[in-house]
């Protein structure tokens, strides 16, 4: 997050909290800038935060078992969030403010409430219900309180995992079990509701015994409860969804072996949660690392069956007291209650994946300094982690994902790369693969955006039909050493960057592609663009209804073959499009994206004047897999946008020098007398040095430039993440310096280019009018008749008849241009001009200044190059700094008080 994000949200944050006074943002934008590392929230500073909170909390009971819940549910982020917390509750200020708000929370709920409340009537005290009544309000009561607290039965839980992945993977469904493995209960070995206890019914109350026969009663009872079967004196409570087993003993037991009994029976409610989670999550729908999970407590609990077993054989040879029971369990009890609380974690949380390997490796961090409960931490995840790092291997080794039950990092999305270059927003490289937060596990956090940049390297090359396999592969096991598998992902992560880099590279020849694009996108090639648009000039003047596309793509065919650009291997790939909208109108529907104009830009109706070919015609681009992840339709699209640009500039530069040549034409005929020819030749000068200047600033201190800058970071791009930034960033780079992403100046440049072309078209119409050559010739006999060549008195009676011509036609346009009133219309198309172009000097003068812009400067200075617009320019500054100091004094005095 960048330091203008963080001043910003803490601004926010502040502002919809209605914090005044105090030090201020700066005070919490340096706290947090300083905290934003994931070192902070260890586990000291979280230890720390919770005390801290306890302290401060009015009700730190219900605080800490809120905490303890979450924690059991291993939730994302809870201590960085306590952390933030404990911050918040040193702030007086911020304390108070966020009490009066929770004091008007309450009344304004307290208010809601009672207003639409639902009065309840309530039987008068003299009616009496019936005992069926009663009994039937009693089930229906019960039945409400039963549906609210149950959770989800696993049968369902079960069903709706395996549509969701038969929903995800319908050719490969999930193996499912049998039913009856669901449907015996005696086959789970956990407590049966219900059944016959072990010992049969007792005949009389075991506290009636003699006490060495209650004791031994009650280790009879309790090897049997141990395993999972009610004994005569201790029988088991049934458990309502995760609830921990409770039991019921004999009240008539005698006291002092009721005490050591309740100190063993900890051990059978262990036994209850492990077997339970085992049976349930060994089930192909919670996945793979949960399966290992299980299989690696089964393995534990075997160790413990043996020794109940072997306490049974002492038992039966009357050498068991409770005592001695009570002694040969205890080493076991810590193991169970370890392998019970994440058994219950794991179950509370619904993990899965990722997420349980979090969980797993957060136990066995925490329990350091405790060698007996990290090693048996560390056992559980070492054989959990199995299963994830197969999936991780596969997919950093070579590209490829096979993870059936969803639960590796990396979920892969069924997108077609053939759109890439269809459509403008297909985000094929961002949403292929995406991370999945709540799978990554915490051990492997810093690496994710690594792990995921090396699979999509691999597959992309594997897409390609190249089978790749990282040369450095070994096999990545779980550590508390995190450098270990950290190394290995590292390599993994370099051997894909460069295999993939230089298959673009040099295989697939990117940069000569890009190249190729400059060429025709960029007009790197003068004499091709020459020859075409001299070939498709009278084709493009129609409107873009008329016009055949195959004739516009064998007139691109000639001029590629005709001009230099015929070297270009990739001139082929070069297509003709004609688009929908014109340049301006596609530019300002893109930067009304995400505002308040573009509803009314988008449903605006349709112009009426229909398109030209010049103002519809783009080039576009044939790219293929996998160039197509660089040069996708959004590049081609910002291509395209510069293109239309630079090509309807030269468009009005080829106009304005047609122009030209027509006055090179008429300037031998008695037009001087008319005031507004110098002025007409002194605005279409000015017109084309304008456009001149404009193309040159933008194709050689623009693009140019910029295109180096580029090519210098492809050679030391050192994977494909950076080839994309590069080349986006080159493309934003050209539309943001070419005037082309600034709603405000396009639309000036827009009105420019319309006024040069109306005042070409307004020239033209003149010097149509003006076929004095054309009456010449008609009248002229040099080449003779059918008599032979002309006499010396023909040639004579010829010349006088063509300076009688000539002299009346100029008086008829020198009268046709003043009944007109040309001179009016060329000093309006001035006075438009100079306007127009001193808003946009002016406007190009803030920007550089105000927003760093310092390119665009150079506009003015080539524009400007002899001062002729410094003086108004600087006047114009003058009003503009006068208006805002009047503004600012008129606010001023609004807020005095009256």
């Amino acid at each position: 997050m960048s330091e203008f994000r963080i001043h910003h949200d803490v601004n926010e944050l502040l502002s919809l909290l209605h914090v005044r006074g105090g030090d201020g943002a700066e005070v919490y934008i340096d706290l947090l800038q300083k905290n934003r590392t994931p070192y902070v929230t260890t586990t000291v500073s979280a230890h720390s935060a919770k005390v801290k909170i306890v302290e401060y909390s009015k009700t730190p009971e219900d605080f800490l078992r809120k905490y303890d819940e979450l924690k059991s549910k291993n939730v994302r982020n809870l201590d960085p969030l306590v952390y933030l917390l404990s911050k918040l509750s040193e702030d007086k200020e911020t304390l108070q403010c966020l009490q009066q708000n929770a004091k008007e929370r309450s009344e304004a709920t307290g208010n809601v409430t009672s207003s639409t409340s639902t009065t309840f009537a309530i039987p008068p005290t003299s009616t009496k219900m019936s005992m069926q009544e009663l009994e039937e309000l009693r089930k229906k009561l019960g039945n409400v309180t039963a549906s609210s607290n149950v959770p989800q039965s696993a049968e369902v839980t079960r069903k709706m995992l395996r549509d969701r992945h038969n929903k995800k993977n319908p050719t490969q469904p999930n193996p499912v079990f049998p039913n009856w493995v669901y449907d015996r209960p005696a086959l789970i070995g956990d407590f049966i509701t219900g059944a016959t206890p072990a010992g049969g019914d007792p005949a009389v109350a075991v506290g009636t015994m003699p006490l060495p026969a209650q004791e031994q009663a009650l280790v009879d009872d309790l090897l049997f409860v141990l395993i999972g079967v009610d004994g005569r004196d201790i029988t088991a409570q049934p458990v309502l969804g995760r609830q921990n087993r409770s039991f019921i003993i004999d009240p008539s037991l005698d006291m002092s072996i009721k005490e050591l009994v309740n100190r063993i029976l900890p051990v059978a409610s262990y036994y209850s949660t492990i077997t339970r989670f085992t049976e349930e999550k060994s089930s192909f729908e919670y996945g793979q690392v949960n399966h290992a999970l299980t299989a690696a407590m089964r393995t534990l609990m075997k160790e413990y069956l043996i020794l109940v077993t072997q306490l049974e054989h002492l038992h039966r040879q009357g050498m068991l007291s409770l005592q001695k029971l009570w002694f040969y369990i205890q080493p076991t009890m810590r193991t169970m209650e370890i392998l019970a609380s994440i058994a219950s974690s794991v179950d509370k949380g619904d993990c899965m994946g990722g997420s349980t390997l979090s969980l797993l490796h957060d136990r066995t961090f925490n329990y350091t300094g405790d060698s007996q409960a990290q090693e048996l931490c560390l056992y559980l995840t070492k054989a959990a982690s199995v299963p994830y790092f197969e999936i991780l291997e596969k997919w950093i080794y070579r590209g490829i994902i096979k993870d059936p039950y969803s639960e590796f990092m990396v979920e892969e999305h069924e997108l077609q790369k053939e759109k890439i270059q269809e459509d403008y927003n297909d985000k094929y490289w961002d949403q292929r693969y995406t991370i999945v937060q709540h799978r990554i596990p915490s051990f492997l956090q810093k690496m994710a955006d690594k792990i995921l940049s090396t699979g999509k390297y691999l597959n992309v090359v594997r897409e390609c039909g190249r089978d790749v396999t990282c040369p450095d592969a070994k096999e990545i096991l779980y550590t508390l050493k995190e450098r270990a598998y950290v190394e290995q992902i590292e390599k993994s992560y370099y051997y894909a960057s460069k295999v993939l880099l230089d298959f673009l590279m040099e295989e697939k020849e990117l940069v000569a592609r890009l190249r190729s694009i400059k060429h025709y996108f960029l007009m790197d090639k003068g004499d091709f663009f020459v020859h075409f648009m001299d070939l498709t000039e009278e084709e493009l003047k129609k409107p873009v209804d008329d016009i055949v596309p195959p004739r516009l793509e064998a007139l691109l065919e000639l001029a590629l073959r005709m001009s230099t650009a015929n070297t270009d291997p990739f001139k082929d790939d070069l297509k003709i499009d004609l688009m929908p909208h014109d340049v301006i109108t596609q530019l300002l529907r893109v930067l009304a994206i995400e505002t308040k104009q573009e509803k009314a830009i988008i449903n605006a109706d349709p112009t009426e004047v229909a398109l030209s070919g010049l103002e519809a015609f783009s080039f576009d681009y044939i790219v293929k897999w996998p160039l197509s992840l660089i040069i996708n339709r959004k590049a081609l699209t910002r291509y395209q946008m510069l293109f239309r640009h630079i090509f309807y500039c030269k468009h009005v530069e080829r106009l304005l020098c047609n122009v030209w040549i027509s006055n090179k034409t008429a300037k031998q005929y008695a037009l001087h007398r008319a005031k507004w020819f110098a002025a007409a030749f002194a605005l279409r000068q000015r017109m084309l040095n304008f456009v001149q200047n404009i193309q040159y600033y933008m194709m050689f201190e623009v693009m140019e430039p910029t295109w180096h800058i580029m090519e210098n970071n492809l050679k030391s791009a050192s994977n494909i993440d950076d080839v994309l930034c590069h080349h986006t960033s080159f493309l934003d780079n050209c539309l943001k310096d070419c005037m082309l992403t600034n709603p405000e100046l396009l639309k000036i440049f827009s009105k420019l280019m319309s006024v040069c072309v109306m005042f070409t078209n307004c020239m033209q119409r003149f010097t149509q009018s003006m076929k004095l050559d054309r009456e010449m010739n008609r009248l002229t006999l040099e080449h003779g008749t059918m008599e032979g060549p002309p006499t010396q008195s023909e040639r004579t009676v010829e010349q006088e008849k063509k300076r009688l011509t000539s002299k009346f036609l100029a008086e008829h346009m020198d009268a046709l241009q003043s009944d007109s009133c040309f001179e009016a219309t060329i000093s309006k198309f001035d006075s438009n001009f100079s306007t127009l172009l001193l808003d946009l000097l002016d406007k190009l003068s803030v920007y550089s200044t105000n927003d760093c812009e310092h390119s665009m400067i150079n506009i003015i200075y080539r524009l400007d190059f002899n001062g002729f617009y410094t003086e108004r320019l600087e006047r114009m500054a003058i009003e503009r700094s006068q208006k805002a100091a009047a503004y600012n004094m008129y606010l001023f005095l609004l807020l005095l008080p009256i």
